[in-house]
This record gives structure tokens, sequence and C-alpha cells, in this order.
């Protein structure tokens, strides 16, 4: 069954804010690292495109893990923030450390000790949200979240080109200035955001994931995996981009067209999730992902593969706010931790698979191939969801 969510006063808005204030600057921190990361790899470390790919896909591997056991024991001991805490601190801190590396290996412990931070503080935040504010508003919450945390992706790469060209700062030295907003974001954590705390709970690590996996969860489990299962990364938007004449010099532009609509359409679907129905606009987002699929039939003139883009990044927008925000109607309050870290579970391994997939039926097969696939995928994540929803509102 649905569970009901309590109206909980404690931290409010105030919470809200102050959570996007830290990713903002975390992500703005981050972002200045890892867009200059891959050509780091490659032309000063001697990486080839393979070692790239296995670094990105052992450090997101283990921070999807790490939120399953963070969120569980954020539920047992009912206190979010130490553990979101720890997850900030560790990122900010290690991050700078990329200045030292000499070699792929060194870059790949660097990495993974940032995923670890941010496996650690994921499913504890996203908790912490949701407790922070009254279930009638919790779509608006995640959209001001997420808009933040997507305003310091925008923010990261400027400030790092502003520090090469402008202030001649090599590659290495823009790593060590990373740790300045870093530490922001710890400072904006310790001081603002507010424990909204409940009772630790006496028994066994992960006992109650049979609770969890009660009523409906698995159901909207099985929909996000499969959606997620053939919902390719922006990568391929820039890829399709450049087949319909974009300049390798214009697709960074493509990128930001990408992130202006991800953040642009944030707040309005949490909005509109908080007074339609969350799963109603998951249903309309899942739809966007579609257009942007059938999209990629299209040839001709380059502006066509800023069109995509925009498309693609009204989808991310919704989907990345609207999922996160729907968990909590599906799990007990006590234990939304535990279902934040299955929901990132399932959603991170559908993704890894998708591209993976959907990368290999590009090259071996061509574009149809693709097209077909994430539509069999979106299609049955339509129907699964309008379904659900329909159930949830009987």
């Amino acid at each position: 069954m649905r569970v009901k969510v309590e109206e909980n006063p404690s931290g409010g808005f105030r919470n809200i804010l102050a959570l996007g204030l830290v990713s903002f600057f975390t992500d703005a921190s981050s972002e200045m690292c890892f867009g200059l990361l891959p050509s780091f790899i490659l032309s000063e470390l001697g990486g080839t495109v393979g070692v790239l790919g296995l670094i990105e896909g052992l450090a997101e591997s283990l921070s999807y893990i790490l939120r399953v056991i963070s969120g569980a024991l954020s539920d047992r001991f009912r206190r979010r923030k130490p553990l979101v805490f720890a997850g900030y601190c560790l990122s900010a801190v290690v991050k700078p450390f990329f200045a030292a590396a000499q070699s792929w290996v060194d870059v790949l412990a660097v990495r993974l000790g940032d995923r670890v931070g941010k496996g650690v503080r994921t499913a504890p935040r996203d908790a912490l949200l949701s407790e922070s504010i009254g279930e009638k508003r919790i779509g608006t919450a995640f959209g001001l979240h997420r808009t933040l945390d997507q305003l310091g992706a925008i923010v990261g790469p400027i400030l790092a080109w502003g520090l090469i060209v402008f202030f001649s700062l090599s590659i290495r030295e823009v790593f060590l200035f990373s740790l300045i907003p870093g530490l922001a974001a710890v400072a904006v954590l310790a001081t603002f955001v507010r424990e909204v705390a409940g009772q630790p709970v006496k028994r066994k690590f992960l006992s109650d994931l049979g609770r969890v996996l009660k009523g409906r969860f698995p159901l909207l489990l099985v929909i996000v995996g499969v959606f997620s299962a053939g919902a390719f990364n922006f990568s391929f938007i820039l890829v399709k981009a450049g087949e319909l004449g974009v300049t390798e010099a214009l697709l960074p532009l493509v990128y930001g067209v990408i992130n202006i609509a991800h953040t642009l359409s944030a707040i309005p679907a949490g909005l509109l999730s908080d007074r339609f129905g969350r799963e109603k606009v998951l249903v309309a987002g899942y739809g966007v992902f579609l257009t942007s699929t059938l999209m990629l039939l299209l040839h001709g003139s380059p502006l066509y593969g800023f069109l995509i883009a925009f498309v693609y990044g009204v989808y991310v927008g919704v989907i990345e706010t609207i999922q996160r925000a729907v968990v909590p109607s599906y799990v007990p309050g006590e234990l939304r931790g535990t279902g934040y870290g299955l929901y990132y579970l399932v959603a991170g391994s559908s993704f890894l698979i998708a591209n993976t997939l959907v990368g290999f039926l590009w090259e071996r097969i061509g574009i149809e191939a693709v097209t077909a696939y994430s539509t069999a995928t979106t299609v049955s994540a339509i129907v699964g969801m309008t379904f659900l929803a329909r159930r949830s509102r009987s």
C-alpha cells in the first residue's frame, strides 16, 4: 500500500535551502575537476579511453553499492546528518589529491575516495530532505535542491576555465583550488543543516529489507529499473549533435543547453508533482525522454542537435527530481534511508546497463536499433507508471 507521509516541521525549508547550497558548492568543486580529468588522464598521465572507462565504471559502481549500506545505517541509528557530513567531508578533502597523481592508478584511488563520499552521503541526505518538509511540498523541495545542485555543475566548469584563462593556473593547481568550494559546502552543512532525529532502532543491520520491499515499492523499483535500462546518458546526445554537423568547438554549448534545460525544469516539475501527483509527472517525464529518443532519427540541420539537447535536458530535470521525490510515499518513514539506497542501487545498475548496451547497438547496428530499444523500455515504463498512478489514487 502507499505510505502516508506525515507533516514534519523540523528543519523545514531552511534544511532544503541549506542542503541545496551544500550540493551547489560540492558540485562546483567536483565539476572543476571532472571537466578536466579526461584530458589530464589521456594527455598528462598517458592513460587510454579504456582506462578512463574503467575508472568511471568502478567508481560509480562502488558509490551505488554504498548507498544501500549508508541508508540502512541512517535508519538504524535515526541520525542522517553525521553520515551526510562524513560523506561531504571525504569528497571535499580527497579531490585536491588529483594534483599529486603520477599515474592513472593514483587518479583511480582519488576517484574511488570521492565516490565513497558520495555513496555514504546520498541516501541519508535524500531521507533528511524528505523528512524536513511535509508530503504536500516534497516535490517542490526536491526541485529546489536539484536546481541548486545543477547550478553548481554549471558554475564549476566556468570557474575552472576562468582560473586557467585569466589566472594562468595549471590543471593541477585547479585541482587544488577545488578544495575551497568543497570546504564551503562542509561549512554550510555544519552550520545550517538541522538533524530531524528519531529514536535509534535496536535490530540487526539490514533486517528491515523485507518491510521496505512490501506493498507497491517493489513495483516502483521495477518500473524505475525498466526505464533506466534504456535511458542513455548525455554523451550520446553529444555524439548525435556531432553527426548532425555541430563542430567540435560548439559541442560544449550543446552540453550547456542540456544543463540549462535541466536547471530550468526542476522546480516547475516539483511544483506540478505536488499539485497533480508525482506518478503523473513521472509519466510525463518518461514521455519527454521518449520524444528525445525519437528525435535521434532526425537528419539535416545542426540546429537539431541543440533542439534534441534541450528536450533531453528537460527530461533529466524532471526525472532526477521526481523519481527521488516519489520514494517517501512508498516506504515507511523510519526506513527512508534504506528505501533510497535500494532506489539508487536499482537506478544506477540499470543506468550502467543502458549505456553499455546503447553504445554496443549504436556502434554495431546503428541509431535505429538504439531508438527501437529505448522506445520499448520507455513505453513499458509509461504503462507501468500509469498503472501505479491509478492504483495509488484508488
